[in-house]
């Protein structure tokens, strides 16, 4: 492991309110423990440990849904949160179920792998772009005129079994493009018409890189998005009806989505960073060039602690304006894979320059599940996992949920939907 472990820990905290189920509320007796040398966030008898820079809200302990999206979804300015088949209303998290979503082939999921807000149709009420794994379709779901009301999905496509999804913009021009992580299948959809009708296109690239995991960055410094996969990346071409070139640089395994791309150490190219998400181990590789001015990449691991690492975002948590990135377990990404029973977590990782090496915070970390059955298939976060704790999912929302002016998380999961508050801009607790 190559870290350093930067994370006080609190002296107390309480859960939030959510308005349809009753909240536990728990205070947590903050310690620090130093093991292998490396300073790391322990439990108190109590309950998990959260950061002291960071308030655990629960908008629903008891939501099983993996994905999650954040818009103003009924107009007041507020930022509301989508998650499966309902958006709950800020400032309350009020519950609006708008839609069913059914239980995948595997029980052990729900049809529901990205939930992501776009104003589809044109109408300037923000609709969601979503996918699924067993039913294999791409789907946008429609708000209406009244966004408590029933919400209408129509199919785009069946491209095959999904991982998740996310909105790129792609090419810089404010028209996001849906990613999705499909198996045998590397493309990405295109909004091309919303007015009289809405009309999608798929731009289909080599299935050469296909496999689990996905990403973006500039790898090779040309100012276009490159598209980053398991087993290389391809370049974006200048023109937009260019052909994408695979380059198979690297093999990742099942690999995290995102695949982050950016430079980390400052070197003034792109490194990719990545997790396993279905086995332990977080790494980067960085990325120079030989004698003959070809691109090597020196994979390093940077944390080994935790495993199915399935979902890493690049953020700016402290405002200094170096970006780190954000990632944690995800409670049973599958119930019988390693580690599947320990303590979920979620941590930021930032690059020291100066120092050369990775620094950790632990935002959150919660209580393993040592009672869950030893038959895989019998065992169910809801009833394992303490109630409240907090994993990964699918997807994660980074965006300042409550606009003061700092980057919050929203983290779904099969234990519940919570809400991470950043507060270092936050008056009452001294930022």
């Amino acid at each position: 492991m190559s870290f350093v472990c930067s994370s006080p820990c609190s002296s107390g905290w309480s859960l939030g309110t959510s308005p349809l189920w009753p909240v536990v509320r728990s205070h947590v007796a903050g310690l620090c423990l130093v093991v292998g040398g490396v300073n790391s966030a322990a439990l108190g008898e109590d309950g998990p440990v959260v950061d002291a820079g960071w308030r655990k809200q629960t908008i629903n302990d008891r939501s099983p849904f993996e994905a999650a999206g954040v818009a103003d979804f009924n107009g007041d300015g507020l930022l509301d949160v989508f998650c499966g088949d309902a958006w709950y209303q800020a400032p309350k998290w009020t519950w609006h179920q708008v839609r069913e979503v059914a239980k995948g082939t595997n029980p052990h999921y729900y049809e529901d792998f990205a939930d992501s807000p776009l104003d589809v149709n044109g109408d300037g009420r923000t609709d969601i772009v979503t996918c699924a794994y067993f039913s294999r379709k791409v789907a946008w779901v429609e708000q209406p005129s009244d966004p408590t009301k029933p919400w209408t999905e129509h199919l785009i496509d069946n491209p095959g079994s999904m991982e998740t999804a996310y909105l790129l913009d792609l090419y810089g021009d404010g028209k996001p493009v849906f990613f999705p992580n499909v198996g045998n299948r590397v493309g990405f959809y295109e909004l091309i018409a919303s007015k009289p009708a809405v009309e999608w296109k798929y731009r289909e690239l080599s299935p050469a890189g296909a496999g689990h995991g996905m990403g973006h960055g500039d790898i090779n410094g040309d100012g276009r998005i490159d598209l980053i996969v398991p087993k290389g990346w391809y370049e974006q071409p200048a023109g937009r009806d260019g052909e994408w070139q695979f380059h198979p640089e690297w093999d990742l395994g099942a690999a995290s989505i995102e695949i982050l791309g950016h430079d980390f150490d400052g070197d003034g190219d792109t490194d990719i960073a990545w997790g396993n998400g279905h086995n332990f181990g977080l790494f980067w590789s960085k990325q120079s060039v030989d004698a003959q001015g070809k691109r090597v990449w020196t994979q390093e691991s940077i944390d080994d602690s935790f495993s199915q690492v399935h979902v890493l975002h690049l953020t700016d948590f402290d405002g200094d304006g170096t970006k780190e990135f954000l990632t944690g377990k995800r409670i049973y990404a599958h119930a019988s894979e390693p580690g599947a029973t320990d303590a979920p977590c979620l941590h930021h990782y930032r690059f020291d320059r100066g120092a050369s090496k990775w620094v950790k915070t632990v935002i959150y970390r919660g209580e393993p599940a040592p009672a869950a059955p030893a038959n895989p298939e019998q065992r169910d976060a809801m009833v394992d996992f303490r109630r409240g704790s907090a994993g990964t999912g699918l997807q994660m929302v980074i965006r300042d949920l409550d606009q003061d002016g700092d980057e919050d998380i929203v983290a779904p999961g099969k234990s519940g939907l919570y809400w991470f508050e950043n507060l270092r801009l936050n008056k009452a607790a001294g930022g």
